[in-house]
């Protein structure tokens, strides 16, 4: 168990939850493992949002967003951002702020996905097709949330679809200072306590660069996705210096 726990998350049921075996789903009528990856980031369009087609996807490279307001793209970034698990960067106000909120693993899912899909937000997307399709995923084992408390009241969280020691950040949100922060602190030490090897974050933004996160060439990224993917006890090994 990771010897680093600055929120409170990791015990040995959340430990468990995260790093539970998962169902055997039916095969996926897209074959995403076929798709040509050219020298855009997005490369493909079209499919559906059920939990094979998901999960094939994510295991191959791909995660899909809305094109416009009918078309389901399929991306695939040239440069993928990840975390390096061991890269982490919680600086000495952050962990103040780690002590200043309750922090819970699956206890709203929804509610953080409804969070991070405000449309007063500017990356506020997540509409209801999606939130229905993940909360699947959810229910089936391969996607979390990380919910941020203050009081009674969810100010923050994120969450993400998981396969095997694979994790995929989908997006996070805020209410409160720092809470989106502490929800990935919680998720950090809760992937490394659970023995991830993998935590993806689709692009690297700055704001995510200042918390350690890299950008790695889809060539890497999918090797190191395909370790993470097919072998349960594989580990991080991507630099972060």
């Amino acid at each position: 168990m990771s010897a680093t726990d600055r929120t409170g998350i990791v015990t040995d049921a959340t430990v468990r939850i995260i790093s539970a075996p998962q169902p055997d789903l039916p095969e996926s009528a897209w074959r995403f493992g076929r798709v040509p990856f050219g020298p855009d980031d997005i490369v493909a369009e079209g499919a559906d949002l059920e939990a094979s087609t998901l999960v094939d996807a994510y295991s191959h490279g791909l995660f899909p967003m809305p094109i416009g307001r009918r078309r389901l793209g399929w991306f695939s970034p040239q440069e993928r951002g990840i975390f390096p698990l061991d890269g982490f960067h919680v600086s000495r106000s952050l962990e103040k702020s780690c002590r200043r909120f309750r922090v819970t693993l699956d206890h709203d899912f929804v509610g953080v996905m409804r969070g991070c899909g405000d449309p007063h937000r500017d990356h506020g997307w997540i509409n209801e097709e999606f939130v229905a399709a993940y909360s699947r995923l959810h229910r089936l084992g391969f996607a979390h949330s990380i919910e941020v408390w203050r009081d009674d009241e969810l100010v923050g969280g994120v969450y993400g679809v998981r396969i095997r020691r694979f994790f995929a950040g989908e997006s996070m949100f805020h209410r409160a200072t720092d809470a989106s922060k502490v929800a990935l602190v919680a998720l950090v030490d809760l992937l490394r306590a659970g023995g991830f090897s993998l935590f993806d974050v689709q692009w690297s933004t700055p704001h995510l660069a200042s918390l350690g996160a890299i950008s790695v060439p889809r060539p890497r990224y999918l090797e190191t996705l395909s370790e993470a993917v097919n072998d349960p006890n594989g580990r991080q090994t991507e630099s972060h210096g």
